[in-house]
């Protein structure tokens, strides 16, 4: 069809113009051009580079060519910005963390000075510390709560040191808000000021008045030393490392410190009669013949304590308890292979085991074959703790008539006597009114507070006191602290024990001088050991020899006269075993099984002027040994070793 056709009926075809010119609403051929170029592949491009579509200089870019220009600035400025964040957040992190470390090193100052007090003094520490402490530690954990410190935590390696900084600050805050200020207060009245009532009784209401706060104390302490125990040093920078390690140890020790207070607070007064009467059986060892305990028992003295007023009951010398025919208790193999049976038919002997609740056990059973009647409890007590006592109350005068005075006291009573009397019943009956005539006074408050608590916590503390109770929600409790002495039946299942009894049966122990250390620690590896080293000296005077036979012992047939013969038995931990027990150069000792503990037995023979050294090899138990042995006249019952790190 043409285009005639598609005219309206009669109506002549227009003849189409050959070249039709621009009109105002059409554009040009050269325009058109221009936008067609526009779209053509290549032309942003082009246009980016700095020409136009016709590959001229100076035409204007069209909008992808100016997104495409300013991409790169953008990130470039990111990229900039975050590096200047990222140093001041560090810069701002380094800043806090050396106020924090400034901090936590003031507050570890301050219970530093606590960590040097000894026995309830710390309790007075305590109270002087509270407000440098809480000062400080408010500083450090003030710095670790910026939030720009707690996005660094999750930062490689630098977390590990911050996360460190932050436990150990938070821990020293939570101590210094909820621990030590429920002390307060309490270190004064354990000290002696406020312990005695006008009287002259222990006020035993003051003491249960403070036994709530010390246990709230206890527990945070308890809780925060726990926290930095946790972190993990080995992810820490030596200095880091080595600041949280004594904050362990610092915690550690408050911890144990508020732990024992409160302990003590909750048991005395029910212990001094504030429910009640109570009876007691005070055991004063001699330390002239050794048992494993400190001595044998020279003395024993019957106290009733009510509402806290202390009475003297009676007292009788240890040679005059009658010696049943058979042991007052059943003994086992090893109790047998270590002691004996006269373990438990000898009151002097009951102080041969090494658990206190064992020899608690056999001494009142004894006590009570003697019509000693029934104890709530047993105590027991060695010289030097007398000695201690003595120079607290000054001298005093025994049934004799004579004084007794704290600085010639051990001298006296556990040679002197005895070279001056011809006849071991004098002897043993002075050492008993001396034990009496010291507990005397202190039940009467003679002497100043003060210092005879000073003197109970000294002793305490180098394990010259032990105490049962026959009343078992109170031992439960005194089982799992040293003043127990349950090393057998609970106290210290990881512990060592090093142990000395006389086998001369004589007087001669005031001359023996035994030093028990650990050496070779061996911390790594699959068997951690260590050495515990026995040194024994024997340095009597001169003459000792033409001494009488009571004094030089009754063996003579297998001891020269003026020699010394002491069993040494060494203690595994429970489960574990003594690998070599050594004296000097040789291998020595024999084996036994003592509730479940493996343990090494030998005799040391020494004459005059001689040493010998015993070694035994035992197992290191959670990075530690702890050592529980005799206390003897100059050294504490108890050793220890740490592993660092």
């Amino acid at each position: 069809m043409t285009a005639d056709a598609d005219a309206g009926p009669g109506t002549p075809a227009a003849p189409a113009p050959e070249h039709p010119g621009p009109t105002d609403d059409q554009p040009s051929d050269d325009h058109f051009a221009d936008d067609h170029l526009a779209d053509e592949p290549g032309a942003d491009e082009r246009a980016a580079d700095g020409g136009d579509a016709d590959g001229r200089d100076g035409a204007e870019p069209g909008a992808g060519g100016r997104r495409r220009r300013r991409w790169p600035r953008r990130v470039a400025l990111t990229i900039v910005v975050l590096l200047v964040l990222l140093v001041v957040a560090l810069a701002w992190v380094g800043y806090r963390a050396v106020a924090a470390t400034d901090a936590l090193q003031d507050a570890r100052s301050a219970l530093g000075r606590v960590e040097q007090a000894q026995g309830t003094d710390r309790l007075t520490a305590l109270d002087d510390a509270v407000p440098a402490l809480q000062e400080a530690a408010g500083r450090a954990t003030e710095q670790t709560r910026d939030p720009v410190w707690r996005v660094a935590e999750h930062a490689p390696w630098l977390g590990a040191q911050l996360a460190a900084v932050r436990a150990v600050g938070e821990s020293l805050d939570q101590v210094a808000a909820d621990a030590l200020p429920t002390a307060v207060g309490a270190g004064d009245l354990l000290a002696g000021g406020g312990l005695r009532t006008a009287d002259g009784r222990v006020d035993v209401d003051a003491i249960a008045a403070v036994a709530p706060g010390l246990a709230d104390g206890s527990a945070a302490a308890t809780q925060a030393a726990a926290r930095v125990s946790g972190v993990d040093r080995d992810a820490l920078v030596g200095p880091l490392a080595d600041a949280v390690g004594q904050a362990d140890d610092a915690l550690t020790e408050l911890a144990s410190t508020l732990t024992s207070a409160a302990r003590t607070t909750r048991l005395l007064p029910p212990m001094l009669g504030a429910d009640g009467p109570r009876t007691y059986l005070v055991l004063a060892l001699n330390s002239a013949e050794l048992r494993a305990q400190g001595g044998i028992v020279g003395a024993l003295i019957e106290l009733r304590v009510d509402d806290g007023r202390v009475e003297l009951v009676r007292q009788v010398a240890g040679r005059d308890v009658p010696v049943p025919r058979d042991p007052v208790v059943d003994l086992s193999e090893g109790e047998v292979a270590v002691s004996g049976t006269s373990l438990a038919r000898y009151v002097q002997d009951a102080s041969g085991s090494p658990d206190f609740p064992r020899t608690a056990q056999i001494a009142r059973e004894l006590w009570a074959g003697a019509g000693g009647g029934e104890v709530d409890g047993v105590i027991a007590t060695d010289p030097t703790t007398v000695r201690l006592v003595l120079r607290a109350t000054g001298p005093l005068e025994v049934a004799d008539g004579s004084k007794v005075r704290g600085s010639t006291f051990l001298q006296t009573s556990l040679r002197d006597v005895y070279l001056e009397n011809d006849d071991d019943e004098l002897a043993d009956a002075y050492f008993a009114d001396v034990a009496a005539a010291v507990l005397g006074a202190v039940a009467s408050g003679t002497g100043d507070s003060d210092a005879l608590v000073a003197a109970a916590a000294q002793a305490v503390d180098e394990r010259r006191v032990r105490v049962w109770s026959a009343h078992d929600d109170e031992q439960e409790v005194l089982a799992g602290t040293t003043v127990g002495g349950a090393f057998l039946s609970g106290a210290a299942p990881g512990a060592v024990g090093v142990f000395l009894d006389d086998a001369t049966t004589g007087k001669l122990d005031y001359d023996l001088t035994a030093d028990v250390t650990v050496e070779d620690l061996v911390c790594t590896g699959a068997s951690p050991s260590a050495t515990v080293r026995v040194d024994l000296s024997y340095d009597p005077p001169d003459d000792v020899a033409t001494w009488r036979r009571g004094v030089l012992g009754i063996r003579d047939d297998v001891v020269p006269p003026g020699w010394l013969a002491t069993r040494v038995s060494v203690y595994a931990p429970a489960g574990a075993a003594v690998a070599e027990l050594r004296q000097d150069d040789a291998i020595v000792g024999s084996a036994a099984e003592v509730a479940g503990r493996d343990v090494r037995t030998t005799s040391v023979l020494l004459a005059p002027g001689e040493s010998t050294t015993i070694r035994a090899t035992v197992p290191v138990v959670d990075g530690r040994v702890d050592v529980w042995t005799t206390p003897t006249l100059a050294a504490p019952g108890a050793v220890d070793a740490r592993c660092v790190g």
